[in-house]
């Protein structure tokens, strides 16, 4: 999950560098949105952990 969020970083900084917007917008926002939900499944794991 981490990486496809790295992935979709990287397309938004490269398409912004070449000068589209709206995709640069677009990956930004699935990037973070696969970030989040990376972080939220971390925690879980984690707290899932240590219950045992």
């Amino acid at each position: 999950m981490l990486n496809y969020a790295l992935i979709f970083f990287i397309v938004a900084i490269v398409a912004a560098v070449l000068g589209f917007g709206g995709i640069a917008a677009g990956a930004a926002s699935i990037a973070k949105v696969l970030f989040f939900v990376f972080l939220v499944l971390a925690v879980l794991s984690l707290l899932r952990g240590l219950m045992k």
